[in-house]
């Protein structure tokens, strides 16, 4: 958020912009595979410490007044790159210490604790860079992975490695035999397939929050930190929808009609934006389309579930790498693509654009979600999730 704000301010280029919103996910598009492989090498509480404190170490560094945009952007990647190890290691964890039922509502507290702490995040950033400085937002970010450290070295269970299905072997062959059973699971495709479209269109438009707020006339740091805020809130609450009201035997019914709904104000907000002209259509309306986006935006928390349960154990951390690298790295393409788009075209035509090729570019891998809908993964040894 910050350093977004700072580069538009600098450039007035949304190109320029959204790459500075995408550099923090595209680690995962290089190199999130093979990252993720240390999850299922290490200790997993080992990883999740480790990254965070790294990333408490990098931030502050960033905060260092007058540090170069250059060298600031490099340093935002070196923080990205302790993404996937803990990414993939916490989900794999959480997998590991809950089963059934018991895991999908975790999964769905979880979601709701994530979106949330994005609202605060975004609102909370707006508030601090347009309060303090950048420099000051990056400090505190760096206190809070210093927190999140402390926390987990002090509440985590010690468990060990998981042992692999196939063996001890080297990184580049974890990395491989991840990607292989993947492969071999129609089920694991249609999933990440959804998983991957679907997000890519949904949250295109985030590489263009700057440009887009100050086309509706609201360019304030706090209006772009509302806008963004929008989309997760919706998730938050529409998670809490899924879990606390939808029957778990119901959750994966909703994906399909959940992510037309994600997709589809996207389309109306951007459609409406350019029919009445700059400026004319009210902020409020666009941050509420954005905030049904974000309801329909939580077929993320069944889709997880079915993710989990296709898996085996001692492929999680792979696995998880795999599909959340890619689910960051067309994140990372999407936005560029958005600022691209914005060079040519106003802001309010990417979002449109957005929705709807996103409707059309999603129809084939939902319908092969549906199509394979009850079939379980194999394993690399050739048994099934036991018991996941």
């Amino acid at each position: 958020m910050a350093l977004t704000v700072l580069v538009y301010q600098r450039t007035s280029s949304p190109l320029l912009s959204a790459l500075t919103f995408a550099i923090g996910h595209l680690p995962w598009l290089l190199g999130g595979p093979f990252l993720a492989t240390f999850a299922d090498r290490l200790p997993r509480h080992r990883v999740l410490i480790a990254t965070d404190v790294a990333r408490a170490v990098v931030l502050a560094g960033m905060a260092i007044p007058g540090t170069p945009l250059p060298v600031l952007l490099g340093l935002l990647f070196l923080v990205s790159l302790c993404a996937p190890p803990f990414e993939s290691a916490r989900s794999a964890l959480m997998a590991e210490v809950l089963d059934g039922d018991r895991y999908a509502v975790a999964n769905s507290l979880t979601n709701i604790t994530l979106q949330l702490a994005q609202v605060v995040g975004f609102l909370g950033a707006g508030a601090l860079v347009a309060l303090l400085s950048p420099s000051a937002a990056l400090l505190i970010d760096a206190l809070t992975f210093a927190v999140s450290a402390t926390w987990l070295w002090a509440g985590l269970e010690r468990r060990p490695a998981p042992a692999a299905a196939d063996g001890p072997g080297s990184l580049w062959r974890d990395t491989a035999s991840g990607l292989q059973f993947i492969r071999r699971s129609p089920r694991l495709l249609a999933i990440i397939g959804v998983l991957w479209v679907g997000t890519m269109f949904a949250y295109a438009s985030e590489g263009v929050a700057a440009p887009l707020v100050e086309e509706l006339g609201s360019g304030s740091t706090a209006a772009i930190g509302i806008l963004l805020a929008a989309n997760p809130l919706g998730v938050a609450l529409g998670g809490l929808v899924i879990a606390r009201l939808v029957p778990p035997d119901r959750r994966e019914r909703l994906v399909a009609p959940l992510v037309a709904l994600s997709l589809t104000p996207l389309l109306a907000a951007g459609l409406v934006a350019v029919l009445t002209g700059p400026g004319r259509l009210p902020f409020a309306v666009v941050v509420a389309l954005m905030f049904v986006s974000g309801l329909g935006a939580s077929w993320l928390i069944p889709l997880n579930v079915s993710f989990v349960r296709a898996v085996p154990n001692a492929y999680r951390g792979r696995a998880f790498g795999v599909a959340v690298s890619g689910l960051y790295g067309v994140q990372a393409l999407g936005a560029l693509g958005a600022g691209l788009g914005a060079e040519g075209v106003s802001a309010s035509w990417v979002l449109a654009l957005s929705g709807g090729i996103g409707l059309l570019a999603v129809a084939p891998p939902l319908l092969a979600y549906l199509r394979t809908q009850g079939a379980v993964a194999a394993a690399g040894s050739g048994e099934g999730p036991s018991g996941a």
